[in-house]
């Protein structure tokens, strides 16, 4: 279980980006974190594996306190914290399965992961989860030669193959097209749930998050707006979070794209 107790975070300019957030994730729940641009959502994340100082408060992943660790007890927390980046953050002239495997850095030794001797265990785990994302054929590619839906799912393994106990995901579809983002989305739902993963997706889209998660925590000014379900986020509550607006065609239910498919080929079977 992860869990917040009055995290804050003050940067220099006096500027509060989050205020005594308090907040519990059991594993295997996967949370939604919405709000305006400005609202925390990015620095809660980056607290937690504390790739951003928080100011004061605590933060624990499981009976460990991860706020009072030095920096080489919070290089081996961090194992336990698989990250997904927006921007994918791979190096673009490896391979795939080289940017998989360097998920597993905390792992090796520096001269073992420097002249890429990863055990064998570490090779047949990374095919493993590229074939589970669909990209085996892909495991020799350059990552500069994927597209964009294809790097997420590389960053998607190499999160993995940490073997971590919570997924943090800042933005995982923002430059990903609809069905793209869906599919990304139904991945590291699907990936959360087969592993009893607790997972955080920092995400803008509200449809797309009400199609996908267990649950929804809106940020607004740095501090927990709502949490609930993804169904009670009514226009009042969305109001409440991003401010005033026509809420209603954003909240509507979003057919899945499966759904979608399994009814065109019904009516096609009918005529």
């Amino acid at each position: 279980m992860l869990r917040l107790e009055k995290l804050t975070k003050t940067y220099p300019t006096g500027d509060q980006a989050l205020k005594a957030v308090d907040l519990e994730v059991p594993a295997g729940q996967v949370l939604a974190l919405i709000g305006p641009s400005g609202a925390g959502k990015s620095t809660l994340i980056r607290c937690i594996n504390r790739l951003v100082e928080p100011t004061s408060g605590k933060v624990w992943l499981g009976d460990q306190e991860i706020t009072r660790l030095g920096s080489g007890a919070l290089r081996r927390a961090r194992r336990r914290m698989g990250m997904i980046f927006q921007e994918y953050a791979l190096v673009e002239r490896l391979t795939v399965m080289e940017n998989v495997l360097s998920g597993r850095l905390g792992y090796v030794g520096f001269w073992r992961s420097f002249l890429r001797k990863y055990p064998q265990a570490d090779i047949d785990e990374a095919f493993r989860l590229l074939d589970r994302v669909g990209l085996l054929e892909m495991a020799d590619k350059r990552a500069d030669e994927l597209s964009g839906g294809q790097r997420q799912r590389v960053g998607i393994c190499r999160a993995l193959i940490q073997d971590p106990a919570l997924l943090l995901v800042d933005e995982p579809t923002a430059s990903l097209d609809p069905k793209t983002s869906r599919q990304i989305m139904r991945l590291i739902c699907e990936l959360c749930a087969e592993r009893g993963l607790a997972a955080i997706i920092n995400i803008h889209d509200v449809a797309l998050a009400k199609l996908f998660v267990q649950r929804v925590v809106g940020l607004r000014f740095g501090a927990i707006e709502f949490d609930g379900p993804p169904e009670a986020l009514t226009p009042d509550v969305l109001t409440q979070i991003y401010g005033e607006e026509d809420w209603e065609q954003t909240i509507e239910d979003v057919p899945d794209e499966e759904d979608e498919e399994e009814e065109a080929e019904a009516e096609e079977a009918a005529r």
